[in-house]
C-alpha cells in the first residue's frame, strides 16, 4: 500500500516530471557532442568533463521553471525548445565550419541570414528531428501523466539551484586542472566547449561581449604604448632588391572564394588539371606564388580574410569585425593610397548590405563599390550567394577600365562556395569520386573558377592594364571543412588526416603579379596579415610607423611562420595544434614542446595586440607619419541611378 502511494505521488509530482526533463535533455546533450563535435579528447578526465558540463547548465535552466507554480510544465517545455534550438543550431554551424555560434555570429545573421539558400539546407538532414524527441516526450508526458501536477512550495528552486551551482563549481575546478587558466587564455571555443559545455560556453560569451562592448568607452591613448613598442622591435624592413619596384602602378586584388592550395597542380584519375590556368601562373616569369600561404580567418570567413589582407590586423575571436566594429577607425589600404593619388574600387556581385560591406567600406576609405545593383543578376547568371564568376568579370570590365589611375580594386568571387554545386552547362569538368557529394563538387567549381580567372586576365591583357598592374590573387579561406577529413584522406592518398595534415590543409594560394619583376616559388610561412606590408612596399610606401602585424614577405628578415586565430600556429620547423607540438616535415608528435613555445607566447601576444586595438578602437588615439586620415562621412554607395563615391572616382583620362 505504502508502495502504491510512494508511486503515485512521485508520478504526480513536479520534481519527477524535472527529473525527467533534465535527464532526457543531459543524454541529448552528451550523444549531441559524441556524434557531432570532434573535441580532440585526450584523456579519461576529458571524457568525464564532457559527460557531466551539460548537467549544470540543465539544472539551472529547468529550475528557473519551478519558480512558476502554474505554470512550471509549461516553462519547463518551452526552455526545452530554446535550449534544444540552440544545439541544434550549433550542430548546423559546426557541419561546415567546426566551429560554435556566437553572440556576434547571431548578430550576423540580420545581414546574412537571407542569403544563406542551398548552403543551409545542405547542412540538415531528416534524421536531425531526433534532436528534438525530448521535446516531444515532454509534451506528451504533461498532457497525460503529470496533467495535473502544479508546484506547491519553492524550496525545490532553491536546493536545485544550490546543486547547479555546486555542480558547475565542481566541473570548473576539473577543468582548471586539465587546462589552467581556461577562461582567461583561450582562443579555441572548442576547448570551451569541451570542459564547460555548449550552454556555459554561450553564457560566457555573453558575458565577453558585455565586457568588451564597455572596453572602448574606458580606452585612452596610453593604451597604444605596449602596441608601438612591439611594433617597432618586430618590424620586418622592406627588401632592396624589391622596394617600390611597383610604385604608381594599379592594384587589382582578387579574392578565390574557398580555394584551398592542394588544388594547385592537383589532376583527376584521367590526368585533368583542375586548375590549369593558376598553374601556369606558379611558372609565370613575373609573378610570386607562396606555397606556404595560409588564411587567418575566424568567424567572419571571407570578410576576415578582406580585414587581414587590408588592414594587418587579426580577426575577433567571436564574430566578425564587418558587422561588429563597423564604425572603429581604420588605417586601410584604400585610405592609405588615397594618400598616394589612387582611386579606390570593390567589385562583387552579391548586394552592399551582406557581411555590412556598405557600412565599413566607408570606414576603409573605398571610393566606390560596386555591388550586385551595377550587374545583370538573371536567374541564368547567380548561384548561391550571387553572380557567377564568369559573367562577374565581364560585366566588371568596364567599370574598371573606367577609373581614373591609379587605381587599388578588389574583386570577390563566389561560384566556388560552400555546397559548390554546379549548374548544368557552366562546366563539362568532371566531378570527383571520393564518396562525400560535397567534395567531389569541389574540383568542378574550383575549375570553373580557374576558367573566369584565366579570362579576366585576357580581358586585362586586351584593355591595356595588364602591363601597369599588380595583380593578387588570394584564396580567402578553406572551402573543405574538417567534417569531410574521411574523402580529404582519398584525396590526398593518406590514411587519416592528422591534426599537422588538417593545419597544413590550411594553405591558400597567394599569387602576386609584379610586371617587370622576376618572380618565382617562394617557400617561406606567411598568412594574410603579411600580404599589406607585402604590397605596400612593393609600391615603395615603407609601412614602419603602421599598426600592423604583417611581416613583408619579400623581407630578408620575414619571420617564417603564420598564426591561426585560435592560438594554433605553423612555421618552418613546427606545428603547434591544440598545445601539442609536431615536426613541419615529420608531421611527427615532437616529445619536447620546449620547441614550439618561443612562437607560442608570440602568437599570444600578436592575439591579445591586436585584440586591444579593435576591441579598444585604439588607431582612433594614432596617426601614423604621412598618413592623412579619412572622413567615413564622405563616401556614399548610393547604386548606379545616383551620384557615388569621391570625386576622386571620375575618369579624367
Amino acid at each position: 500500500m505504502n508502495k502504491l502511494r510512494l508511486s503515485k505521488k512521485l508520478n504526480n509530482s513536479h520534481i519527477t516530471f524535472f527529473a525527467i526533463a533534465v535527464v532526457l535533455f543531459w543524454i541529448k546533450t552528451y550523444a549531441a557532442y559524441r556524434i557531432e563535435f570532434n573535441l580532440g579528447i585526450d584523456n579519461n578526465l576529458q571524457k568525464f568533463l564532457l559527460f557531466i558540463n551539460p548537467l549544470s547548465s540543465a539544472l539551472f535552466f529547468f529550475g528557473l521553471a519551478l519558480l512558476f507554480k502554474k505554470r512550471t510544465k509549461m516553462v519547463m517545455i518551452i526552455t526545452n525548445f530554446i535550449l534544444s534550438f540552440l544545439l541544434y543550431a550549433n550542430i548546423a554551424y559546426y557541419r561546415f565550419f567546426n566551429d560554435f555560434i556566437t553572440v556576434p555570429v547571431l548578430m550576423q545573421t540580420k545581414t546574412n541570414a537571407g542569403q544563406l539558400g542551398d548552403s543551409a539546407l545542405s547542412l540538415m538532414s531528416p534524421w536531425d528531428i531526433l534532436y528534438f524527441t525530448d521535446f516531444f516526450i515532454l509534451i506528451a508526458l504533461a498532457l497525460t501523466v503529470f496533467k495535473n501536477v502544479t508546484v506547491t512550495n519553492r524550496k525545490s528552486f532553491k536546493i536545485v539551484l544550490l546543486f547547479s551551482i555546486t555542480t558547475f563549481l565542481f566541473n570548473l575546478g576539473l577543468a582548471e586542472k586539465d587546462r589552467p587558466q581556461l577562461l582567461t587564455r583561450s582562443f579555441d571555443r572548442n576547448y570551451l566547449v569541451k570542459y564547460l559545455g555548449a550552454y556555459n560556453f554561450t553564457i560566457y560569451d555573453v558575458i565577453q561581449n558585455v565586457k568588451s562592448s564597455s572596453q572602448r568607452a574606458l580606452a585612452d591613448s596610453s593604451d597604444i604604448t605596449d602596441v608601438e613598442n612591439y611594433r617597432k622591435a618586430n618590424y620586418a624592413a622592406p627588401n632592396p632588391k624589391y622596394f617600390g619596384k611597383a610604385k604608381g602602378m594599379n592594384v587589382i586584388y582578387v579574392s578565390m572564394e574557398s580555394l584551398q592550395s592542394f588544388m594547385i597542380d592537383y589532376k583527376m584519375p584521367d590526368g585533368k588539371e583542375v586548375t590549369p590556368f593558376l598553374n601556369s601562373l606558379t611558372h609565370d616569369k613575373n609573378t610570386f606564388y607562396f606555397k606556404n600561404f595560409y588564411h587567418q580567418t575566424g568567424q567572419g570567413k571571407t570578410s576576415d580574410a578582406e580585414f587581414l589582407m587590408e588592414n594587418s590586423l587579426y580577426p575577433m575571436a567571436q564574430g566578425a569585425v564587418f558587422v561588429n566594429k563597423a564604425q572603429n577607425t581604420y588605417q586601410a589600404m584604400p585610405a592609405i593610397l588615397k594618400g598616394q593619388g589612387y582611386t579606390s574600387a570593390v567589385f562583387h556581385g552579391n548586394y552592399k548590405t551582406f557581411w555590412n560591406r556598405n557600412v565599413i567600406y566607408k570606414a576603409f576609405g573605398y571610393d566606390q563599390f560596386f555591388d550586385a545593383e551595377y550587374y545583370n543578376m538573371t536567374e541564368e547568371n547567380t548561384k548561391n550567394y550571387g553572380l557567377k564568376d564568369k559573367p562577374f568579370f565581364t560585366e566588371s570590365m568596364p567599370m574598371l577600365t573606367g577609373l581614373k589611375q591609379p587605381f587599388y580594386t578588389k574583386f570577390i568571387t563566389l561560384s566556388n562556395h560552400f555546397p559548390f554545386a554546379m549548374d548544368p552547362g557552366d562546366t563539362e569538368f568532371p566531378a570527383g569520386d571520393y564518396g562525400d557529394t560535397v567534395v567531389n563538387q569541389y574540383f568542378q567549381s574550383a575549375h570553373y573558377m580557374d576558367q573566369a580567372l584565366e579570362q579576366f586576365f585576357n580581358d586585362l591583357k586586351a584593355s591595356g592594364l595588364y602591363d601597369n598592374t599588380v595583380v593578387v590573387l588570394y584564396g580567402d579561406h578553406y572551402g573543405i571543412s574538417e567534417n569531410h577529413n574521411d574523402a580529404m584522406a582519398k584525396v590526398l592518398g593518406v590514411d587519416e588526416i592528422t591534426p599537422p595534415i588538417s593545419a597544413k590543409l590550411q594553405r591558400v594560394p597567394l599569387f602576386i603579379h609584379v610586371p617587370g619583376v622576376k618572380g618565382g616559388i617562394q617557400s617561406q610561412v606567411g598568412g594574410e596579415v603579411d600580404v599589406r606590408p607585402t604590397v605596400l612596399h612593393l609600391l615603395g610606401i615603407d609601412t614602419k610607423d603602421y599598426l600592423e602585424f604583417g611581416s613583408d614577405l619579400l623581407s630578408k628578415q620575414h619571420r617564417n611562420w603564420a598564426l591561426f586565430r585560435n592560438g594554433d600556429y605553423v612555421s618552418g620547423d613546427v606545428i603547434q595544434v591544440k598545445d601539442k607540438c609536431y615536426s613541419s616535415e615529420s608531421e611527427e608528435l615532437m616529445e619536447d614542446s620546449a620547441a614550439c613555445s618561443d612562437i607560442a607566447d608570440s602568437v599570444n601576444t600578436e592575439l591579445q595586440m591586436s585584440d586591444e586595438i579593435v576591441y579598444k578602437d585604439l588607431l582612433r588615439f594614432y596617426q601614423p607619419e604621412g598618413y592623412t586620415p579619412i572622413n567615413p562621412n564622405d563616401f556614399d554607395y548610393l547604386g548606379p541611378n545616383a551620384k557615388k563615391g569621391t570625386k576622386s572616382t571620375e575618369n579624367n583620362q
